[in-house]
């Protein structure tokens, strides 16, 4: 196999030049960490990008999950969803939170607000959605719910960089959002994360847990931990800002490839589109139906084989991991939809690097896998 790896991902990168004036400053100003000046800078430039008031950087986004649960005193059961990364039930379990999964709505892959409300207990103190693959979460519903339940609303929102909905920035919903900046991400600072907030004494608060709960130099108010960014991954971030939007735009004529070439193809379905919805463009899923000649693992493997990258998210479920399938919401019987789609779903490579062979070449495994098949089904009949 001589062609180069098509990977499901890979990092939008600036000029390296660009990048060296930034770090001159902080080879100028000997400040690498603890909210030094790019760190302030970035955390104004994100609330203004992002249509917030308040926003916290962290080192990663499974710290800033770890700690929204903190900063909420969030205790008992929370309602999540099965068909995530797994960060999301492990934010819960380093918590000592007790995840409840229940199903998806088969069109979103999101949280079903019925099966929500379904699942509350006296012992449920919040729900945790995830607004997969950037599809708007039914916050509106989600709202309703935790309004009538009393519950907080934590959403891992690390698909959604710039999604609005309605014109409203999705970041902006629930009690507490969790944005991710990893290198997979629309929007990076190499590794790192944000919780975005309601009002300033939950920011001050969020901002004491991850700087080990120091307010001054002798006064410690939280058993805190270092949940810090540091000043590397917030330069580039700035940076990083200045190209995003061209990033996007990439990404969204890749989206139109897909979505144009696909719709042709007998067994292959995308997710509903959401009118809406402003999209980020981070992912493709593609959903492999029963009519197309082949299975799910049987194309993921015709990829491989062609050194194509694309993969299963999400596959396994959560619930199907070792530390969480003994519990009794992880029943397979009560996930029906979640079940379902990820025996079915494959993301296909997208990102702004890709080449128009590169493309035509994921779409050529596709194509041929069904006329292949196809023609031995028509020879047998």
């Amino acid at each position: 196999m001589t062609d180069k790896p098509i990977y499901v991902t890979q990092p939008a990168l600036p000029p390296l030049e660009e990048f060296i004036p930034y770090l001159q400053q902080i080879w100028d100003n000997k400040i690498l960490t603890n909210c030094g000046p790019f760190h302030q800078q970035l955390e104004q430039a994100l609330a203004d990008y992002l249509g917030v008031k308040y926003i916290s950087l962290f080192a990663n986004a499974t710290l800033a999950l770890v700690t929204a649960l903190q900063a909420l005193r969030i205790t008992g059961d929370v309602i999540t969803t099965p068909y995530s990364f797994v960060a999301t039930a492990h934010s819960l379990k380093w918590n000592g939170i007790r995840p409840i999964f229940v199903d998806i709505d088969p069109k979103t892959c999101n949280l079903d607000p019925a099966a929500i409300e379904a699942a509350i207990t006296p012992q449920t103190t919040a729900i945790m959605p995830v607004h997969v693959y950037g599809t708007p979460c039914d916050v509106d519903a989600i709202e309703r719910i935790a309004e009538n339940y009393n519950l907080k609303v934590i959403y891992d929102a690390a698909h959604a960089f710039g999604c609005k909905v309605n014109g409203k920035s999705l970041c902006s919903f629930g009690d507490i959002s969790v944005v991710s900046f990893h290198a997979t991400k629309v929007f990076n600072t190499f590794e790192g994360g944000a919780i975005i907030c309601q009002d300033a004494k939950t920011k001050a608060h969020i901002d004491h847990l991850k700087n080990f709960g120091f307010v001054d130099e002798t006064t410690v108010v939280a058993a805190g931990i270092n949940g810090k960014m540091s000043e590397i991954n917030a330069a580039f971030g700035m940076l990083q800002l200045k190209h995003v939007d061209a990033a996007i735009a990439k990404r969204a004529q890749v989206n139109k490839f897909y979505t144009e070439r696909l719709r042709f193809v007998r067994g292959i379905s995308l997710l509903q589109d959401n009118r809406n919805h402003d999209s980020n463009y981070s992912y493709f899923p593609i959903l492999v139906e029963a009519d197309y000649p082949i299975s799910r693992d049987d194309l993921y493997n015709k990829f491989r084989e062609q050194n194509i990258m694309a993969r299963r998210y999400f596959y396994p479920l959560i619930s199907e991991f070792p530390m969480y399938r003994g519990l009794p919401s992880a029943n397979a019987g009560l996930l029906p939809n979640a079940k379902e789609i990820s025996s079915r779903v494959l993301c296909l490579p997208l990102h702004p690097n890709l080449e128009d062979a590169e493309l035509e070449r994921i779409m050529s495994v596709i194509i041929a896998c069904a006329k292949k098949h196809q023609h031995k089904r028509a020879a047998r009949n």
